[in-house]
């Protein structure tokens, strides 16, 4: 079946960002556009004649005809073969590790992680190389050239692939596999954490677990793992069928959002452990009973009890956080003797410390967490990594992040997200603080109740990777104090309205006897500051973030 060229322009907003290109699902539907970018992909890439692509997404709204798109214009532009998730279903951690073991060329992911879905929701697309990993930026780079002069794309005119069930179908030339979406990244599992115990644990009737998938991509994951191989009640998964808008709600692992989760927890008889994921299955969070754990505890925990998990019984070679993530598990690696290595947001600039064999283990505060088993952050694995510390140490959640904190030093963290700000302003607001980097060292600050606190330091983040040595530059803002507390300032790249502003906020706190203080009480003076430097108030018009983590 010979290949139709279709003419077309340019749209002038389609360049990535940290995770793909992400709009709204209004966007995604207009004539062309999906094309155009697809398309941009295919441009950007070489050898790919006869090779495998992995394509899979959240199950959001709009994924079902977005892949029967990227399948006909696969198969004209010449991949041999394509391997998708039954009903379009790939967790982000799925088609990472499905990409891996097949050796295929690469992947299409159709996923807008924790944004809302719906048809009036967000929708998201991104590329990811045959390390299973995200696009690095020369790719994403290319791929935003070739948006912007694009004149044509190829597709084919065929029916619908079948997608309900596994089997083969031809596209033209090209074969089409829908494979079961849970049984690889199942068996990885099994690899990697002691099932066994696990399963002695979750199935012994004394120990209650809560998985909340948030109607979201994990549900059949947990099923199949948490219920039927590791024999936890039925139940334990919660709001698990895959929803196209999310059944409403908002699939992001946060106190805010996983709402009933965080009422089961810190209900009068709530379960040891509970756990959520995102949209496409890779954060994760952390909560035991009436006990909150941060993401950058959890990564500080999972470095300093690797070696219980049979998958990282020889140790881990180094750890890597990006820049925003508090520095817990710096405290970790500089006690094992193993490196720890700061970068900037985004799973991308993990893929080369992962490839080089440098780190083990990752993380980034915003609820993301992953080892070298994959490309990609992974929610289901991070709860299994808790779930067989558990079984092994016999502890509740709250016992052992406090005797963690008790030997490594508490590092009270937050991060206040301003969603959907003015973007003018938001910009506005961060130009004006990186004009005023050169003469903030030495500048003294004094809150409202007196106290005074003095910048050490104050930059925008730079990265060098020390793989490639690639650079990457206006990372983040970082203003730092004389007694190592620290603000950071960003933009996120997630969104698809407005702007959203996050202000990262940490104080560590070594003596044991001062752990126990609020979160938010700890760093009132720190988040009194964050406006007094930016002037978030006056500039945004917003009196409160719009969520704390």
């Amino acid at each position: 079946m010979t290949s139709r060229q279709v003419s077309t322009q340019p749209f002038d907003d389609q360049k990535p960002g940290t995770s793909g290109l992400r709009k709204k699902v209004t966007v995604f539907e207009q004539p062309h556009y999906l094309e155009n970018f697809v398309q941009s992909i295919f441009d950007s890439l070489q050898g790919f004649a006869g090779q495998t692509l992995v394509v899979g997404g959240d199950g959001r709204y709009h994924n079902d005809r977005a892949i029967q798109t990227i399948l006909r214009m696969a198969a004209a532009n010449g991949f041999g073969r394509v391997l998708v998730g039954q009903r379009g279903i790939l967790s982000t951690p799925a088609a990472s590790c499905v990409i891996r073991k097949n050796h295929a060329y690469g992947g299409i992911i159709l996923s807008a992680s924790h944004n809302p879905g719906g048809p009036d929701g967000d929708f998201g697309i991104k590329y990811n190389i045959a390390n299973g990993g995200p696009a690095p930026e020369k790719i994403t780079d290319a791929i935003f050239a070739n948006t912007t002069s694009i004149t044509r794309y190829l597709t084919l005119d065929t029916p619908d692939v079948p997608l309900d069930a596994p089997g083969t179908t031809k596209v033209g030339a090209m074969a089409v596999e829908v494979i079961d979406p849970v049984a690889d990244y199942a068996q990885l599992q099994q690899s990697l954490f002691d099932f066994p115990a696990i399963r002695a644990l979750l199935s012994g009737g004394r120990f209650r677990f809560c998985f909340d998938a948030m109607h979201a991509v994990t549900g059949p994951y947990a099923r199949e793992i948490f219920e039927r191989q590791l024999g936890a009640p039925a139940g334990t998964v919660i709001n698990g069928d895959p929803l196209p808008d999310f059944g409403g709600g908002h699939p992001d692992p946060n106190p805010t959002y996983a709402e009933q989760l965080m009422a089961t927890m810190f209900a009068d008889d709530a379960p040891d452990f509970g756990a959520a994921s995102d949209g496409d299955g890779d954060r994760n969070m952390i909560v035991g009973r009436h006990f909150i754990v941060t993401p950058s505890d959890s990564l500080a925990v999972l470095a300093a009890n690797a070696t219980l998990a049979p998958g990282y019984a020889g140790g881990i070679s180094g750890v890597a956080r990006s820049m925003p993530t508090s520095a817990a598990a710096d405290r970790v690696a500089q006690a094992l003797g193993i490196a720890c290595y700061e970068t900037p947001t985004g799973w991308k600039f993990f893929g080369n410390l992962l490839d080089a064999g440098k780190v083990t283990l990752c993380g980034e505060e915003s609820a993301g967490t992953g080892s070298n088993h994959v490309r990609e952050k992974d929610g289901v694995w991070a709860v299994l990594f808790w779930l067989n510390i558990l079984a092994r140490r016999g502890q509740s959640v709250e016992q052992i992040v406090r005797e963690h904190w008790a030997r490594f030093g508490r590092n009270f963290y937050s991060r206040h997200d301003y969603e959907g700000v003015d973007s003018a302003a938001a910009n506005g607001l961060i130009a004006d603080l990186r004009a005023a980097l050169p003469g903030l060292p030495g500048r003294v600050l004094t809150t409202t109740s007196g106290a005074t606190m003095t910048i050490a330091s104050a930059d925008d983040f730079a990265y060098t990777d020390p793989v490639d040595q690639s650079v990457s530059r206006a990372q983040g803002i970082r203003i730092g104090f004389a007694d190592g507390a620290r603000i950071v300032f960003r933009l996120s790249g997630t969104g698809t309205e407005g702007a959203t502003l996050r202000v990262y906020l940490e104080r560590f706190e070594a003596d044991p006897a001062r752990h126990g203080v609020e979160t938010q009480q700890a760093l009132a003076g720190l988040i009194e500051i964050a406006d007094q430097l930016a002037g978030i108030r006056a500039r945004t018009g917003r009196t409160q973030p719009t969520v704390i983590t």
